[in-house]
């Protein structure tokens, strides 16, 4: 897919992610800058310190043999001695040799004529212009003072931390066209997954297949597919409902027309016109059908609860013993033990029950009918008519499938009670004859305990 990424602006994701990087790996790296500053400055004071007491034990006794040379070979004078510079040749060291009141005896060429403005004793001590360590003498009273200019330390550091800044500036640029392109690069893969959720519509509904999407993104494309997943299942209900209705409403609805245009024809005539009614009672039952179908197939209502199995079968044996032809016919046997208990949708499964019903007390003639509710979790619905053949037995579920000349077949009553099972991961288990019987159908819904 070659998907065109809008230009890296303040809107784009592209942008908000190269601006925050930057901002961070920026803040992240002056800070790496000032560490290695302090870590420098600490290092340079730590030499040079170094360096002073090093220079002021090894010169202090040559300092005090040149000052006792001088003395004896020259005439006093108000102002301090200035050393040769032969003394210390290699490198130009300030010193100054004083006496303890904190008067210059003796001092190098480039060191000021004055006492260094910091206190006689022995250590390191600072001014505004030098670094300072005193050394006294064992055995005179005489001091050694050792500076080192400040300005010196001072631009070691600025020239580090110059060394450090200048390269930053300069990189910072090319470090915020890498990140953009980073960014833009990584993100590319979420601008492919909004592509193809682009693409489907109602009659495209295929899941998205993008091999290599990252975990957080592989998550979003999984509950997409699982959407897309629930979306096909209920157009195809719609689509199955639709079909169900045009296949089965077809017929009742010819017949009550044909009936009542009969009836018109021949002056309303009482048996044209109860035709006709039981035409739309068909029209009814059927339309009844279709929807518990479609409820049951779409899935959307099922709860899960625990359903006592005996009160549920006693219930829709209630609704059929309101019947007094029926009530003969139809009977209940539970366990005597504890009641089963199973977990489901007590609405729906009292629907399957009651399509089990309505089908033994159909295709039995008028043989009897037993509902009986079974440990651990299993509801049987059993007749003792003719039953069906194997061939027959294998084709139950399927819809429009008639097995009868009535027209009135197994169809859609065990099309809704199979997809009310499979919804409760649960089993539909038929068997002709049932188990002992000479005849007759035995349906058995086995569920899952609570």
């Amino acid at each position: 897919m070659n998907a065109v990424l809008p230009p890296t602006g303040p809107d784009t994701l592209a942008g908000r992610l190269t601006r925050t990087l930057i901002v961070w790996v920026g803040g992240v790296w002056m800070l790496c800058v000032l560490a290695v500053v302090w870590y420098v400055d600490r290092e340079i004071n730590h030499n040079f310190d170094n360096e002073l007491v090093e220079v002021s034990h090894r010169m202090f006794d040559m300092a005090v043999q040149e000052l006792d040379k001088l003395q004896q070979g020259g005439t006093p004078s108000a102002l301090p001695m200035v050393a040769p510079k032969q003394l210390f040749s290699e490198d130009a060291v300030n010193y100054q040799v004083v006496d303890i009141h904190e008067h210059v005896l003796l001092r190098s060429a480039e060191s000021p004529n004055d006492a260094f403005d910091v206190p006689l004793a022995a250590g390191f001590a600072n001014n505004q212009t030098w670094r300072i360590y005193t050394v006294r003498h064992p055995t005179r009273g005489l001091y050694f003072q050792v500076a080192d200019p400040l300005d010196e330390r001072r631009t070691a550091l600025n020239r580090t931390l110059y060394g450090l800044i200048i390269p930053l500036g300069a990189v910072l640029p090319l470090l915020a066209l890498v990140l953009r392109n980073v960014a833009r690069t990584e993100l590319r893969v979420l601008q492919q997954l909004a592509g193809e959720i682009e693409k489907r519509s109602g009659s495209d509904l295929r899941p998205i297949t993008l091999p290599g999407l990252p975990r957080e993104l592989r998550s979003v494309g999984d509950h997409v597919n699982s959407l897309l997943e629930r979306l096909s299942q209920s157009l195809d209900v719609e689509r199955a409902l639709a079909a169900n209705a045009a296949h089965e409403l077809r017929t009742p609805l010819a017949a009550a027309r044909l009936r009542l245009q009969t009836a018109l024809e021949h002056d309303l005539r009482r048996n044209d016109v109860q035709a006709a009614i039981d035409a739309l009672q068909i029209l009814s039952h059927r339309t009844e059908k279709l929807l518990q179908l479609s409820r049951a197939e779409s899935g959307a209502s099922l709860a899960r609860s625990r359903v006592n199995l005996v009160q549920l079968a006693g219930a829709v044996v209630q609704e059929f013993w309101k019947d007094p032809q029926i009530s003969e016919r139809l009977a209940l046997k539970v366990p005597d033990a504890i009641a089963p208990i199973a977990s489901g949708d007590v609405d729906a499964l009292a629907i399957a029950l009651r399509n089990l019903v309505e089908n033994a007390l159909r295709y039995s003639g008028s043989g009897r009918v037993v509902i009986e509710v079974m440990a651990p979790c299993t509801l049987a619905v059993r007749d003792f008519g003719p039953g069906v053949s194997a061939e027959q037995l294998a084709t139950l579920q399927q819809r429009h499938i008639r097995h009868s000349s009535d027209r009135t077949g197994y169809g859609l009553g065990l099309s809704i009670v199979g997809t009310i099972v499979e919804k409760h991961n649960a089993k539909l288990e038929l068997a002709s004859p049932p188990a002992g019987a000479a005849s007759g159908f035995e349906a058995r819904i086995v569920l899952r305990p609570a």
